[in-house]
């Protein structure tokens, strides 16, 4: 999986990351995005390491959740970087209404599974969908599931309130995928049964964890991991509009969100998290420092784990070269997609390899 190169740097496959709503301070939810925003955030992406990522659109009006989906599809058949982009990923709208479990989704664009809708975001997409999160919460949501899945795409269970009858019944419709998982969730829950037990519990369901030192804590992290194997467990970013960017105030969809300081990303004004500012190869280091994993072990979450969790379609040739230094963070060197150079540190900005 990692290989230590005679320089002392490592390579291993490129990273994979399941769910990002933005990059760069550019936002994947909004239409009018433009292609040479949406290529320099895939870029900033191969300089954390990744080669194959799903750009992730959120709940919102069912024509604006069109519109990003047709928009993103046309960067990723128009752009050399496109290439990168292995499909998408729609978080919502048939998630929980309730506070707590709706996450920073906006509550009045919440709505239940619609295989009409369904069919049009596919039609928007060219066909890439390749994840929908979910609640099995909403009647017909294991039916919903049968169907999307019946078609290739993953159905995933997040943004939660679901009992443990209806986690069992979409893990049986063929759910195979927990959302950044202990996240989206109340604040308070009863000790047992919950949403978050019943969906470790589930071998048959592999799980996100956002690895950010802020989502989850570490004792979580360590026993969730430990509890759903790490075999099962996935690295995921969640990545908002101002990851790798600096602090201030941005735009995810329609809402104004704030990169604090600290790293945290909230809806302006407010201390509700709205996605995070996390690069790969960040939660590569974070998820060995927080959860004590191996290098080996972080770097199969983010890799090999990813790629069978989401059906992502790698590269032999997908490649990444970091370096570990003595403070345990990861800093990539070289990333490769398809065996084309997408990035080198050692190069200025401006030499920086195009991608032909």
């Amino acid at each position: 999986m990692t290989t230590l190169n005679c320089s002392g740097s490592y390579s291993s496959p490129g990273f994979v990351d399941l769910q990002v709503n933005g990059f760069a301070g550019v936002d994947y939810n909004h239409p009018r995005s433009s292609m040479e925003e949406i290529g320099r955030s895939l870029r900033a992406q191969f300089a954390a390491g990744v080669t194959r990522l799903y750009p992730t659109v959120i709940t919102g009006a069912p024509d604006e959740m069109a519109a990003c989906l047709r928009n993103l599809a046309a960067a990723q058949a128009a752009l050399p970087e496109g290439e990168a982009m292995a499909g998408f990923h729609v978080e919502g709208p048939h998630i929980s209404p309730e506070d707590g479990p709706r996450g920073a989704h906006p509550r009045q664009w919440v709505r239940p599974p619609d295989a009409g809708e369904f069919a049009r975001w596919q039609e928007a997409a060219g066909g890439a969908i390749r994840i929908i999160t979910l609640s099995p919460e909403w009647p017909g949501a294991a039916r919903y599931i049968e169907h999307i899945t019946a078609q290739g795409v993953v159905a995933s269970i997040g943004h939660t309130q679901a009992s443990a009858e209806q986690i069992a019944e979409a893990v049986a419709a063929g759910a195979t995928l927990s959302t950044h998982l202990g996240n989206g969730a109340h604040q308070l829950l009863r000790r047992h049964p919950n949403y978050i037990w019943e969906q470790l519990a589930e071998d048959r369901l592999m799980a996100g964890f956002i690895v950010d030192g802020i989502h989850l804590g570490a004792s979580f992290l360590k026993a969730a991991i430990r509890a759903k194997g790490l075999e099962r467990a996935v690295l995921v970013t969640d990545a908002a509009t101002p990851a790798g960017a600096v602090p201030g105030r941005y735009l995810l969809a329609d809402q104004a969100v704030e990169l604090t300081q600290d790293g945290r990303v909230v809806l302006a004004g407010t201390d509700r998290l709205a996605g995070s500012a996390l690069s790969m190869n960040r939660g590569v280091a974070n998820v060995m420092r927080l959860a004590g994993l191996t290098l080996d072990e972080a770097v199969r979450m983010a890799t090999e784990n990813a790629a069978r969790a989401g059906k992502v379609a790698v590269h032999p040739e997908d490649k990444v070269e970091f370096r570990l230094t003595a403070a345990g963070d990861v800093e990539v060197v070289r990333t490769w997609l398809a065996g084309r150079l997408t990035h080198d540190s050692t190069l200025s900005r401006d030499a920086q390899a195009p991608l032909l």
